[in-house]
């Protein structure tokens, strides 16, 4: 146990390995200097520094941010002009002392009403699933001063997503999947609804569309504050699914909750409108069984009169844009998008022409492009024609005819921002230097007259400063973190490299690689490949890459040649073919392409050794190395999988159908993109890392590996986390220890070096 050295304990002799890990700091071989798992995870050392939270104002050219207090406790909500810079205490951490109380409460959230006159915090907020949804909320009023409580008759911290309404003179929130209005001059409160139970929930969301649509914030006011469009989820009939704590109490506890597996029945939904002021919802005339529909967004359709919604069929092949009257119920369908494979979304609704048309993204044509669609749906123009994808709309300028977009036509790695005409002419003008490298992301004014902006590689940590729009000139810095990038700067490393490697059939890939500080090209150097692949997710671009850049940035420092590549599939910016060319093979071609992809590094560079090849990934990434060490036993010699799924079937219905299809209607696909066939195939080392408390992707489809690899007679080597979830951090020293465990179990079975 001295140094840091886990010891494997052999439980049975040809089945499974046990890792046991001790506290120690170090986890590198004892000559070795330079960075430690400790300083990555258990310290502060490469802490980024932040801007904000930060509101822009309804004039656009004005924003407020929280800032300590000076001399005193608390938070001050400060507002600042963005020409000049000039600054002002809007509320002073001083008034936001409940009575009774010595200290101001503390700021978790915040945000104002459309006229700037109340403030709304949320404070000892409590987690949901993956975010920190219920919790307390306050409101303070700028012209009495008075601070106030919500929902004073309900349990502290059970308050959720409470808002205010457009006139300032209301707050709505969800308290135990039930809807209520609250008047904030005399504190009376309203309940909206009254039917949520455990399995009737309104103003949110059931679990699976919280974690595939994002749906948590489950009402909306409507622009007169009469109204409030709201989703209703009816979980009877969705199976349910339990999890066991063993360790928190003598005996064990069980959190169970209702959660549809792919081809299993899903919650009914549906949208409703009901008065402020109280009385019965009229619900939106719908077609089609409400089980095998989706909803992914809902507003109100820059009136007041009606809503609109899409409705995505069960297969999301098909959306039909949808406005519904606010009175009747009736709806009419003003577009419908289709897809021979599946489609993604709009995550906000924004209304051109003073509501005569709306702005809408598609892949129609083959890349992702802006749409203008009339509001009777009687035209469809293009707005940005081009051989690009809009990545995404970060503001649009109706009154100078220019839409700002995220791109990065030549570059799939990259991100900038692009000013684009609306009419469709001339051809995407960069914002800000021709010569920046990176990501690049905007947060833009209501004005369109400037924008925060945030910009990082992927070995520089991010910097933050206003800028003016339209070209980007730099106005001044909001967070530059000089003392992070000279830390960085500091370690002994090489930059990381980013190129394209040929993977054959007119295939390339994007990659990128760090190599040893003291890199010997005539030397062979062990391969570790970090991956991800899934239709969710890049890991080869050019953002700041945090705590796991460092991490292999450590291992690098050990001589290994960390690397990563894009298989098709990947969200990049290559057009509507590379994203979609995975539809119904999830993990079969992603896992060619990946093995392709470690060839064609091994035949490119010739300091590679090919007896030294490994792969790590966390969730799709645990699965995709699952998938490379099985299928591809002779060319991966060690995999590290971590909260994986290792059969497609025990996956959410609404990810895994969207790229796999029903399991009734694509059983091969479903069987051969599953590790767990595979399983029988393993040689090489594999360590397998999962949390017993993952409501993700289940601690069950880890022991069904399990006892796959036994009853093939495999050896391997396991780790459970007890009641962590999938990000597998809570618990003091959880984190630190996951990446010892992962640092000494790739020494050992793949020692670093050149040789």
């Amino acid at each position: 146990m001295r140094n840091g050295i886990y010891r494997l304990l052999a439980l049975q002799a040809a089945a499974v390995v046990m890792l046991v890990v001790s506290t120690g700091a170090q986890t590198k071989p004892a000559d070795a200097a330079g960075l430690s798992v400790d300083q990555i995870f258990a310290s502060r050392d490469f802490a980024a520094e932040r801007f904000g939270p930060a509101r822009w104002m309804a004039d656009g050219d004005s924003y407020t941010t929280v800032e300590p207090a000076a001399g005193g406790a608390g938070l001050d909500l400060v507002l600042y002009r963005a020409e000049t810079g000039a600054r002002e205490i809007l509320v002073p951490a001083s008034r936001l002392v409940p009575p009774g109380a010595a200290t101001p409460i503390a700021i978790d959230d915040y945000a104002w009403s459309p006229d700037g006159a109340v403030l709304i915090v949320m404070t000892s907020s409590r987690r949901v699933w993956r975010q920190n949804t219920r919790g307390d909320f306050w409101t303070f009023n700028l012209a009495s001063g008075l601070l106030r409580k919500l929902g004073s008759r309900f349990e502290p911290s059970t308050l959720m997503f409470a808002k205010l309404s457009p006139d300032g003179r209301m707050a709505a929130y969800v308290v135990k999947n039930n809807i209520y209005v609250e008047n904030l001059t005399d504190g009376a409160i309203r309940a909206l609804t009254t039917d949520g139970t455990d399995d009737i929930i309104n103003g949110t969301s059931d679990w699976v569309n919280e974690e595939e649509f994002g749906i948590r914030d489950g009402f909306r006011w409507s622009p007169d504050s009469r109204l409030i469009a709201y989703w209703q989820f009816d979980t009877h009939g969705v199976p349910v699914f339990t999890m066991i704590n063993n360790t928190d109490a003598l005996y064990p506890k069980t959190t169970s909750f209702k959660h549809p597996k792919a081809g299993e029945p899903n919650s009914a939904v549906r949208v409703g409108v009901v008065p402020a002021a109280g009385g019965p919802t009229v619900w939106m005339k719908t077609q089609g069984d409400p089980h095998d529909l989706y909803i992914p967004l809902i507003d109100w359709a820059g009136n007041a009169d009606e809503v609109i919604f899409q409705q995505l069929n069960r297969l999301q092949n098909t959306n039909q844009v949808q406005l519904g009257n606010a009175i009747t119920g009736a709806l009419r369908t003003i577009f419908v998008d289709k897809d021979e494979a599946w489609l993604d979304d709009m995550n906000r609704y924004v209304w051109l022409a003073g509501g005569k048309g709306l702005f809408w993204l598609s892949e129609r044509d083959g890349w992702r492009h802006a749409y203008y669609v009339s509001r009777d749906g009687k035209e469809v123009r293009l707005m940005t024609p081009g051989d690009y994808d809009v990545m995404s709309v970060d503001a649009i300028d109706e009154k100078a005819g220019l839409l700002y977009v995220t791109a990065s036509p030549d570059n799939a790695t990259t991100r900038f921002q692009y000013r684009v005409r609306m009419d469709g002419s001339g051809k995407p003008e960069r914002v800000g230097s021709a010569t920046q490298t990176g990501v690049h992301r905007y947060d833009v004014s209501p004005s369109s007259r400037w924008a925060f902006h945030n910009f990082s590689t992927l070995d520089t940590p991010p910097q933050t400063e206003l800028v003016r729009l339209p070209g980007g000139e730099t106005v001044r810095p909001l967070a530059a973190n000089a003392a992070l990038r000279a830390k960085v700067n500091a370690l002994s490393r090489k930059r990381v490299e980013f190129t394209r490697l040929d993977i054959g059939g007119g295939v390339q890939v994007d990659s990128w690689r760090i190599l040893p500080p003291n890199f010997d090209p005539t030397k062979k150097y062990p391969l570790f490949v970090y991956v991800y692949g899934e239709p969710a997710g890049q890991t080869v671009q050019d953002s700041w890459g945090g705590n796991n850049y460092l991490w292999h940035l450590m291992l690098a420092e050990q001589g290994y040649i960390v690397a990563s590549f894009d298989n098709r599939g990947t969200p990049a910016p290559r057009g509507r073919a590379w994203r979609k060319s995975v539809y119904r093979q999830i993990g079969i071609l992603a896992s060619a392409d990946q093995a392709a992809a470690v060839k064609a590094a091994i035949a490119a560079w010739p300091y590679v050794d090919a007896d030294r090849v490994g792969s790590w990934g966390w969730s799709g990434g645990g699965q995709m190395t699952l998938n490379a060490i099985f299928r591809y036993p002779d060319l991966y010699k060690t995999g590290m999988a971590v909260a994986f799924v290792s059969d497609q079937r025990q996956y959410d219905s609404i990810y895994q159908e969207r790229f796999m299809s029903l399991p009734k209607d694509n059983a091969d696909g479903y069987k051969n993109g599953s590790p767990i066939t595979f399983a029988k195939n393993l040689k090489g080392n594999l360590l397998i890392v999962h949390g017993t408390g993952d409501d993700n992707v289940h601690y069950q489809s880890f022991e069904m590996l399990v006892n796959e690899l036994i009853a093939n007679g495999k050896a391997f080597s396991m780790m459970s986390y007890p009641n962590r979830s999938h990000g597998i951090s809570e618990g003091p020293g959880t984190t630190p220890h996951l990446y010892k465990l992962l640092t000494t179990y790739l020494n050992t079975h793949m020692p670093p070096g050149g040789r």
